[in-house]
């Protein structure tokens, strides 16, 4: 069953194939054959894969599918390659992934471009699938890349709206800067290492290079920066918020199942490099540190429902920042896993309450739906405290080891992992009393359809116990921690945070205690909130720092001055071609004079010298 990986990506790929050169002449319900099939076998396969594996030896096993270009002695192949780390992967892309396209199935069924859609996503989740099980990193940019056209034309899906096609530009533009310094990343690599193999790659380095010093930390810097881009993290954070412009099922394939954990998977793919390079590796544990926490501040200000849930996965891929940079390789993969189950499961139920409430985002134009949709209810109480990190959920498995793993490297970024988790327990809960508890504001005239239903429910399960799912990750990361932890102080403060917050939420907004529109009125506080509504002022920030400057040279520069010397060089030549035009006369005396004058010049030169 094993040698049947190479199909795992083409599945997807042939369902895109299909319905961009049929979609328009198939039926809807063969559409959505065609585009949750795919998938469905994809996921499958996946399935049999992975349970073969982990019964196995756990021994990685690679595919060459032959040469994708071969020059002089550099060759390289369209290779996949398995291990736990991909096999994980491949759990959550093909998974998730699959029932997000069920429920799409339904959410999406009166869009006149159903066909368009699910081949951006089939076209989207083959990408994502190149990209984790590459065995070299060409092939990785290749899916890398493929990844970004799939999120361009999924935001912009509803492109009439211009709102909509400035968002897809945007995570383009923003994604493209961080790709910039992954494709110098890989120039690198290359040039010194003599190879794009990752396994061959990472032993070349580990042998040839001498930890701290300038190449490990250059080329894991430049990897970094590729990572900060796809994954949303401080500085290139702020497209992802405004990505909420695509349709609900699309943000819960890019936030739970794809695009945003590239970023993770790349830097725990090269793990290797980064552990040679402790300084950069100390680097993306600050900047997971700072993205959480004001992605979470961001959060508390939000009033769409969908905007909330986009801060809160910039500060959960925070999290997984945050334990790669301490080294806790497994357990960012491990909370990678269990982000995708309740992630999915909040934007699905997210959707279910927009498609049923009249497609309103304002959660406070909401309220009352408790009992109104009891599914949709349940789905927030499970994916909010999965979110949250409550005990016995499958979030509190993996931050919990992320916390604890934290505190043994720095006490300073288990303090800021841990308030971080109290203001995750204040702005999940604050979501569901508001939408959910009080007086119900409009009737919900919509019902779900089992398309709809059912990825919820499974979703749930798996947000509820999904952590007892575990992969044998140590047998691709080095083993640095002991999670065998005992009950001490740090426990208790680390358990003890997001109930904080759920009693804040609670006095705050579930029973009344305290007005939170009183103290986001008061004077410093509404400014704390305006500045955490805008995103803390990044997009400010990058429009007088980099669009505008650029906007007032383009307006000095109207008339291009590289033309301009394009032009001269043009009217030079022109007037050297006049000048040589008047000379020819069509005189032979004139023509005989000059060739007499010519040669005596030449006759003299020759004497002088």
């Amino acid at each position: 069953m094993i040698e049947l990986l190479g199909w795992v990506p083409l599945f997807p790929f042939l369902g895109f194939l299909i319905l961009v050169l049929a979609g328009e002449r198939l039926s809807k319900p063969l559409i959505s054959w065609v585009g949750v099939g795919s998938v469905a076998v994809s996921a499958l396969l996946a399935a049999l894969i992975g349970a073969e594996f982990l019964n196995g030896t756990l021994q990685p096993y690679h595919l060459i599918l032959g040469d994708w270009m071969k020059v002089d002695d550099l060759s390289i192949p369209f290779g996949f390659y398995l291990d736990a780390l991909s096999v994980t992967m491949l759990f959550v892309v093909t998974g998730v992934g699959f029932l997000i396209h069920v429920y799409s199935a339904g959410f999406m069924e009166d869009d006149p471009g159903y066909a368009r859609f699910f081949a951006y996503m089939n076209l989207f989740v083959s990408a994502m699938l190149v990209l984790v099980l590459a065995d070299n990193l060409v092939l990785l940019y290749l899916g890398w890349e493929g990844v970004g056209l799939g999120s361009y034309l999924l935001i912009g899906f509803w492109y009439e709206d211009p709102n909509n096609g400035y968002a897809a530009r945007k995570a383009f533009v923003m994604t493209r800067v961080g790709d910039t310094a992954l494709l110098i990343g890989l120039f690198l690599l290359f040039t010194q290492l003599h190879t794009f193999d990752i396994q061959l790659l990472m032993l070349r380095a580990m042998s040839q290079w001498t930890p701290g010093t300038l190449l490990p930390v250059a080329a894991a810097a430049l990897l970094l920066g590729g990572a900060v881009g796809k994954s949303a993290q401080l500085p290139l954070q702020s497209w992802l918020p405004d990505a909420m412009a695509g349709p609900t099922p699309v943000s819960a394939l890019i936030h739970a199942a794809t695009m945003v954990t590239a970023g993770v998977y790349l830097i725990a793919r090269t793990n290797a490099l980064f552990m040679m390079a402790p300084s950069v590796q100390f680097v993306v544990a600050v900047i997971g540190t700072l993205t959480l926490l004001m992605a979470g501040c961001s959060a508390l200000a939000q009033t769409d429902i969908k905007r909330i849930l986009a801060y809160s996965t910039i500060s959960q891929i925070g999290y997984m920042f945050l334990a790669l940079g301490v080294g806790a390789w497994s357990s960012a993969i491990f909370h990678l896993l269990t982000h995708a189950f309740f992630k999915a499961l909040l934007f699905l139920a997210a959707g279910t309450v927009i498609f049923c409430f009249h497609h309103e985002h304002n959660i406070f134009k909401m309220g009352g739906l408790r009992k109104a949709m009891p599914l949709a209810f349940w789905s927030f109480m499970i994916g909010s405290a999965a979110l949250s990190a409550l005990p016995f959920t499958s979030g509190f498995y993996s931050k919990h080891e992320i916390l604890l793993a934290a505190y043994e490297a720095s006490p300073v970024l288990w303090a800021a992992g841990c308030f971080g988790a109290m203001i995750t327990g204040i702005y999940s809960f604050r979501l569901i009393f508001v939408v959910f508890f009080g007086v119900q504001s409009q009737v919900v005239e919509k019902s779900l359809d089992w398309k709809m239903s059912v990825p919820l429910i499974l979703l749930g399960a798996l947000a509820l116990f999904g952590g007892m799912l575990k992969i044998p990750l140590d047998s691709v990361f080095p083993v640095l921690f002991n999670h065998d932890h005992t009950f001490d102080l740090v426990s208790v403060i680390t358990v003890a945070a997001p109930f904080i917050g759920l009693s804040i939420a609670v006095l705050y907004y579930l029973t009344g205690t305290f007005s939170a529109q009183r103290l986001a009125g008061s004077g410093l506080a509404n400014q704390m909130r305006i500045f955490f509504f805008n995103g803390w002022g990044m997009d400010t920030l990058y429009d007088t720092l980099v669009v505008r400057p650029f906007k007032t040279i383009a307006k000095l520069n109207k008339n291009d001055a590289v033309d301009g010397i394009y032009t001269t060089i043009a009217l030079l030549g022109r007037g050297g071609r006049l000048m040589l035009s008047a000379s020819q006369t069509g005189r032979i005396r004139w023509y005989a004079s000059s060739m007499a004058l010519g040669t005596v010049v030449i006759i003299a030169i020759g004497w002088l010298s």
